[in-house]
């Protein structure tokens, strides 16, 4: 995250209390966003601000600073939530804030984030910014619902383009989707429909490298555990596509851890798992899918943004749409 964006969530989040309880609900709240991130989100928004013709210095660039530090606290608030719902281990190098306070905690602390989210869209004070965030909101839970409901339900009769539907919702529109609309808005501009086609595919494309480097990444770059997606039983596209050509032994073996909770499941048996979906052809198909996606979505965002004012920042936004779909850490 800027460090001028992490100084306006400073400001905007409650400080001090008398009550030590409620003075921990404060320092929680703080935790993720003081833990850093890569603040890709805020930082397209703000691009695209400039690319519409917002000039930094200006109102409308007040403006844009505020709902940048809004996707901030969105995104922190997400995976406050997401991290609880895995049951992850960990978050940006440190253990996830449910396995420092508990559950009921974190989920408050949650909470407690997602209002002073509406806050800073509050203090930007454009019109239009509140219904574009309203449906980032909606997409974002709609992917996550599906994502979640795999696992609850113990889905796997599941196929690679259920994956792409899903990470397409999931991911897609809080990722790039709606910062590049919102830097539209902004500007008091209309944001170019080709940005949702172009979002969702580079959302797609960003959401498989994670999931590739989930398997095959740089614990201390990647920041979370590696082989935690399979701890959690998550449906990625990379697993998906070896189900549909594993061996039948090697999919019942699967398939039984995968019917185990986290704490329950066999920590050799997971290795194992990882090792064949390593030594598979299916994360190098992954990758393709990624490359494919992404290329489609710079093609359909160069296009968007070929007219605008701000070329320098436009050139910006493709430069770093591009290096998320090629992402190794």
């Amino acid at each position: 995250m800027r460090p001028d964006l992490l100084k306006r969530v400073e400001a905007l989040l409650p400080g001090t209390h008398q009550r030590p309880e409620v003075q921990l609900l404060y320092r929680m709240m703080r935790d993720y966003p003081q833990r850093g991130g890569k603040g890709v989100r805020s930082e397209l928004l703000l691009l695209s601000a400039q690319a519409h013709g917002v000039q930094p210095g200006s109102a409308a660039w007040e403006s844009a600073l505020w709902l940048a530090t809004a996707l901030e606290l969105f995104q922190n608030w997400v995976l406050i939530h997401d991290d609880i719902a895995d049951d992850s281990e960990d978050r940006r190098g440190q253990p996830a804030l449910h396995r420092l306070h508990g559950m009921p905690l974190a989920l408050n602390a949650g909470d407690a984030l997602h209002a002073y989210m509406w806050a800073a869209v509050q203090q930007a004070g454009v019109p239009g910014a509140f219904s574009e965030v309203l449906d980032m909101i909606h997409r974002t839970a709609e992917g996550q619902h599906v994502d979640l409901a795999w696992v609850e339900h113990r889905e796997w009769q599941l196929h690679p383009d259920d994956y792409l539907e899903m990470v397409r919702l999931k991911t897609g529109y809080y990722t790039v989707v709606v910062p590049l609309r919102l830097g539209a808005v902004v500007a008091g501009r209309t944001p170019d429909p080709r940005f949702e086609a172009a979002g969702v595919a580079l959302g797609a494309a960003f959401q498989i490298r994670d999931d590739v480097l989930n398997l095959i990444g740089d614990a201390a770059l990647y920041g979370k555990e590696i082989g935690g997606d399979l701890l959690e039983g998550k449906r990625t596209l990379i697993v998906l596509h070896w189900l549909d050509h594993a061996p039948a032994d090697q999919r019942a073996t699967f398939l039984a851890q995968m019917a185990r909770t986290r704490s329950d499941k066999d920590p050799q048996q997971i290795l194992t798992l990882l090792e064949w979906l390593r030594e598979s052809g299916s994360v190098q198909y992954a990758q393709e899918v990624a490359n494919r996606l992404g290329d489609e979505g710079l093609t359909l965002l160069s296009a968007a943004l070929a007219g605008l004012p701000g070329q320098d920042a436009a050139g910006q936004i493709l430069t770093l749409a591009e290096q998320l779909t090629r992402r190794e850490a």
